[in-house]
């Protein structure tokens, strides 16, 4: 029968230094390279009891893998409960320009210092605070992708649109530009990043620019909250997830179509495939706003 791997309790549910714990004699290096631990790094192990999320990740990153390190950008965000990395994504950290941490795969170093201000704890990690957070997601590229993930998390209320924008303002030196275009281009109302997407597609068109998640009124009485409208001509946008027309869901989509419907409103649902074919989508949406009549 196989011997059970060797797990001594002070390692159990944690990450460590490989060589340290093999040089302080709780393993020696074969018990190391057993089914007992997982790899995440060089030199850094995790207890395979232990889920591989990106948040152990990024805890074995800031506390063992690069000296000062802080959680920041998508990293910090998902531990922030914004999920912008999976368990596999880069551990995104920014560290002072003094440290020796070399190029880890699956770890991306930012060098910058932060300021007592900037830097708080969550889960046991050190992490950037939401406003820092939100300023280092906007400088990601491409642009849309930027705006994506600041809707995101500003949408759960983590920091405000007014303190994001503010603080853009004030920054200088590298990306300053990049980051005011993201945060004027944010407004934190989008439910999926394809919502985002869309408002933005359609904010780089001839087409007037509609109103992010308007709540539909007939008669004083509420009908619906959509994405997107145009309400001087009772045009609707929907973004069409993927689990629309799934049996469990089919009954509370239909009812607010139907009153939408009958308080004269037309709805168009907007599919992954419509923002990969943009100029149809466009043109669509532009023949509804020119053919339906003014609402009064």
């Amino acid at each position: 029968m196989p011997r059970a791997p060797v797990r001594p309790p002070c390692l159990v549910g944690t990450v460590f230094r490989g060589s340290e714990a093999v040089r302080s004699g709780r393993l020696t290096r074969h018990q190391l390279h057993s089914s007992a631990w997982r790899r995440l790094f060089p030199d850094v192990y995790a207890c395979s009891a232990l889920e591989v999320t990106h948040e152990l990740r990024a805890e074995a990153v800031t506390s063992l893998l690069v000296p000062g390190a802080v959680a920041s950008g998508r990293t910090a965000a998902t531990l922030w409960g914004v999920e912008l990395a999976g368990s596999e994504d880069d551990v995104e950290c920014t560290a002072p320009g003094s440290t020796g941490a070399g190029s880890v795969t699956g770890v991306r170093v930012g060098r910058s210092r932060l300021s007592p201000e900037e830097v708080t704890r969550r889960r046991g990690v050190p992490v950037t605070t939401p406003l820092r957070t939100a300023l280092d997601l906007a400088r990601i590229r491409p642009l849309d992708d930027a705006v994506v993930a600041l809707d995101r998390l500003l949408q759960p209320g983590l920091v405000f649109l007014d303190e994001v924008r503010a603080a853009a303002e004030l920054t200088s030196g590298r990306d300053c530009r990049r980051i005011r275009t993201a945060a004027a281009l944010a407004d934190g109302l989008a439910e999926s990043p394809q919502e985002t997407r869309l408002r933005l597609l359609l904010g780089r068109s001839p087409l007037p620019v509609p109103t992010a998640q308007y709540r539909v009124r007939d008669g004083g009485r509420f009908v619906a909250r959509v994405d997107l409208a145009w309400p001087d001509a009772k045009v609707a946008l929907e973004y069409d997830g993927v689990w629309h027309g799934e049996v469990q869901h089919v009954g509370r989509d239909r009812r607010p179509l139907n009153r939408l419907n009958d308080a004269g409103w037309t709805v168009v649902f907007v599919t992954a495939a419509d923002l990969h074919r943009p100029e149809l989508l466009l043109a669509r949406i532009a023949r509804l706003l020119v053919s339906r009549p003014r609402a009064r």
